[in-house]
């Protein structure tokens, strides 16, 4: 009896708490429900928990439909919580709704919508530093579309984002809402820009072979100082502090210090938020230098000892990490260049910590063998497809090696066609075999400029230019420019297609005309109408060969005519000049041979250049002559001296020759040879070498001083060494500083009678002065500044050996602008 009332207290206690259970069940429910979707109880339920029916309320703008499609829950679908949690996510994540209520009333669901507003237009107000256009380019939000406060939050930190990339830390944007009729509103920006938080300190933890003023010229953030008003390199910026600490590391693996390594880089912003204090915190570790050097090779038909000679290095100099890199890229380019594409080589350093010594080896394998079977252009909207092609270094087919892809863009971005360049490779069909996809984004190529300046040469200038350097597409250069300065006006239509026939041929055609008035120094001015034909080509990376033809219709004018007794004093015209006088054809072909190791061709740092060259005239006209020239050029960077990129010697020379082959033809002193200015600095543009002229005084003509025409000559040799330097405070204001001293003569009398015959009133009486081979040598000090109103070169030489009646001119002064 006792086990059955057990059972039976057992069985009335499930009951009740069955009972409980279900009693409790639809409140559970309905608290969940309500968690996640807004609903009124239904009214009653005589569908079941089916969904009958969907009704839409609110919304003005969106159909029906459309709220429907983004719906999890469907008609005919049951009332299940999830489905319902779903749609309310999804409506509510299309950004198209402020508010979103779902009702169940029977076996229908209520949806009821507050749109969010249009955006009628969007305001920026305070900015300054950044222009309106700018800031419309970051956002996300536009006129015209569905207002969003999420959307405007993130839009607030990306202009914050803009303002810290100015360097302004303190700056505070704040979004107004300005509601309008037909729910729309206005999006107002207020900005306060604050200042510039720029860097106030910058110290070095850590080093000890150099110091933080050697250590602060590396880097490329600067100090704030009342000089940097033209620099932004006081400004403060997190990824160029990343930049510093790479120079950091190069520089250190320049200068020998193998186990160097940055610990830390940080910025810290001062508590007024006006400033920052730059903290780099290195590790140096010990100075090494070279030991034993050698190479080691696996390829087939490459020996060491047919690379050694290309091993630029030498044993205890100081360890260069750039050396070695530049050093192992030359090796494997020579290798990759002479008939073994795939040929890699890689340096290995052991060191020696006992003797802080590191010892090398280039060693020389056999990389993957890997041919490009695809070319894909890409982005090219005006630029053809062959004039990207035939500026890649391969083809389909070729072998494809590392370097490859390195001067593929380099050769692209060198067109200057293009905004950015990248290239891509992707698989191809086959293990060896690899697509290469060249990126592009266009750019403008057309030119028009204005612009003016002021020469010693030429005086005051302006001039104007129109030009397209990608005409058409087709690479063809063209153009047409003109100069009007105060001694010499000069028009100009110039023509280049940089792939003539479609071959490596580099084709153009000029037609210009220059007027020079030389009364400032000369008696004489002349006038030349002409054109000139192009074409040249290179018969590899560094050698290359051009040639010219010129044909010139020219005037040589007097000012004073000699037999005028007009006036009582005049400067009367040397008669080598009166010889030259008229008209006179030019028919001329030229030709010329560079071989060019220069590092780059603007501002050559390292490597050498030499040219030579020839014209003949003679080929139709009245002028007959031959003349050969030979120039030179070698820049030796002083980095391992100075630690710094800034210093280059440089050393220039050069050779001219003429010599007229026919007696009957024209002798013209605008053909010779001229020395001074630019080629000998302080001297008078042509004041060194043969010169002659008369005076003419109350009717009577003797010998002039001081006023004599400048002659030019038949040989010509010039020298020049210059070392070139930064300055205090350069880098910020972009000046640089140079030293040099030039040399150099003329000489060999080029006229077609000469006259040394006294007569009575002196007219056949011409003395030459100036004709002979001493050297002339002038040294000084010049500065180049990168201004913001163009470049501008100032040189100041004196005369350390010169001649007497040599003409100076002790300062050259060139200013130019573009606008």
């Amino acid at each position: 009896m006792s086990g059955s009332r057990s059972r039976g207290s057992r069985s009335s206690n499930t009951r009740l708490l069955l009972l409980a259970s279900a009693c409790l069940l639809p409140v559970v429910l309905g608290t969940a429900q309500a968690r996640s979707v807004r609903h009124q109880a239904p009214a009653s339920t005589p569908g079941g928990n089916i969904i009958r029916a969907i009704s839409v309320k609110g919304n003005t703008r969106i159909e029906t439909s459309t709220v429907l499609s983004y719906m999890v829950a469907q008609p005919g679908d049951t009332f299940n919580q999830d489905d319902l949690d779903r749609s309310l996510k999804t409506l509510y994540a299309t950004g198209l709704f402020k508010d979103v209520t779902l009702h169940r009333d029977g076996d229908t669901l209520l949806v009821d919508l507050v749109e969010n507003p249009i955006v009628n237009r969007i305001v920026f107000e305070g900015n300054h530093a950044l222009k309106d256009e700018d800031l419309r380019k970051e956002i996300s939000l536009r006129p015209r579309a569905v207002f969003s406060a999420e959307t405007t939050a993130a839009d607030r930190q990306k202009i914050l984002n803009q303002y810290a990339g100015k360097a302004r830390f303190g700056a505070t944007v704040t979004p107004q809402i300005v509601k309008l009729s037909h729910n729309r509103v206005d999006v107002v920006f207020n900005i306060n820009e604050a200042q510039q938080t720029l860097i106030k300190k910058i110290v070095f933890v850590g080093n000890h072979a150099f110091s933080e003023a050697r250590l602060a010229q590396v880097i490329s953030s600067k100090e704030s100082i009342w000089y940097r008003f033209f620099s932004s390199a006081d400004e403060y910026n997190p990824e160029r502090i990343k930049y510093d600490a790479e120079l950091l590391r190069r520089f250190y693996l320049h200068n020998g210090f193998v186990d160097f390594h940055m610990v830390d880089a940080t910025g810290e912003l001062a508590p007024d938020h006006k400033s920052f204090y730059i903290t780099f915190t290195v590790h140096e570790g010990d100075r090494y230098r070279l030991g034993k050097m050698d190479v080691r090779s696996s390829v087939r038909h490459v020996t060491p000892e047919m690379l050694r000679p290309h091993v630029e290095l030498f044993p205890h100099q100081i360890y260069d990490g750039t050396a070695i890199q530049n050093n192992t890229k030359n090796m494997q380019e020579w290798l990759q260049a002479t008939g073994h594409p795939f040929a890699m080589v890689r340096s290995e350093i052991a060191r020696n910590p006992e003797k802080h010594v590191v010892d090398l080896l280039f060693d020389v394998t056999e990389g993957p063998h890997v041919y490009v079977e695809r070319i894909d252009i890409n982005g090219n909207t005006i630029t053809h497809d062959d004039v990207i092609r035939r500026n890649l270094p391969m083809a389909e087919g070729d072998p494809y090696t590392p370097f490859d892809r390195k001067y593929s863009k380099l050769g692209l971005q060198d067109l200057g066609y293009f905004s950015s360049v990248s290239v891509d490779q992707t698989q191809g069909s086959a293990p060896d075999r690899v697509n290469v996809s060249a990126n592009v984004v266009e750019k403008p190529t057309g030119e028009f400029s204005l612009g003016g300046g002021y020469s010693t040469d030429v005086g005051i200038l302006g001039n104007a230019s129109i030009k397209q350097h990608n005409l058409l597409g087709t690479g063809v250069d063209a153009g047409i420019s003109g100069t009007v300065a105060y001694y010499e006006k000069q028009a100009d239509i110039s023509i280049t297609d940089p792939y003539f026939l479609n071959r490596n041929l580099v084709a153009g055609a000029d037609f210009y005309f220059i007027q020079n008035n030389y009364q400032t120094y000369q008696s004489y001015k002349e006038s030349q109408y002409g054109m000139s034909l192009r074409l040249g080509y290179a018969y590899n990376r560094y050698l290359s060969q051009s040639w010219n033809y010129t044909l010139v219709d020219r005037q040589v004018g007097n000012f004073y005519d000699a037999s005028s007794e007009d006036v009582d004093q005049a400067y009367v015209p040397s008669i080598y000049v009166q010889q030259s006088a008229g008209w006179s054809l030019l028919s001329q072909i030229s030709t010329s041979v560079t071989y060019d190791r220069r590092d780059q061709r603007a501002k050559p740092h390292s490597g050498y250049m030499f040219k030579v060259g020839g014209d003949f005239a003679g080929l139709g006209g009245n002028s007959k002559y031959a003349r050969v020239k030979a120039d030179g050029a070698y820049y030796l960077p002083l980095d391992d001296l100075t630690g710094n990129h800034d210093w280059t010697f440089q050393f220039k020379g050069g050779v001219g020759y003429m010599g007229d082959w026919s007696s009957s033809g024209n002798r013209n002193i605008i053909d010779n040879f001229y020395l001074g200015g630019e080629n000998l600095r302080g001297f008078l543009q042509g004041g060194v070498g043969p010169r002659s002229g008369h005076l003419k005084i109350n009717g009577v003509y003797i010998p002039a001083q001081g006023q004599e025409d400048l002659l030019g000559g038949r040989f010509m040799y010039t020298a020049s060494a210059q070392l070139n330097f930064p300055l205090p405070m350069g880098d910020d204001l972009g000046i640089s500083g140079r030293g040099f001293i030039d040399a150099g003569s003329l000489a060999g009398l080029r006229v077609k009678h000469l006259y040394t015959n006294r007569t009575n009133d002196g007219d056949n009486y011409t003395p030459i002065t100036g004709d002979n081979l001493i050297p002339r040598v002038s040294g000084g000090l010049g500065v180049s500044w990168k201004s913001p109103f163009g470049l501008v070169n100032i040189d100041g030489a004196v005369p350390i050996r010169k001649e007497h009646g040599d003409r100076l001119y002790p300062l050259r002064f060139g200013f130019g602008q573009q606008f």
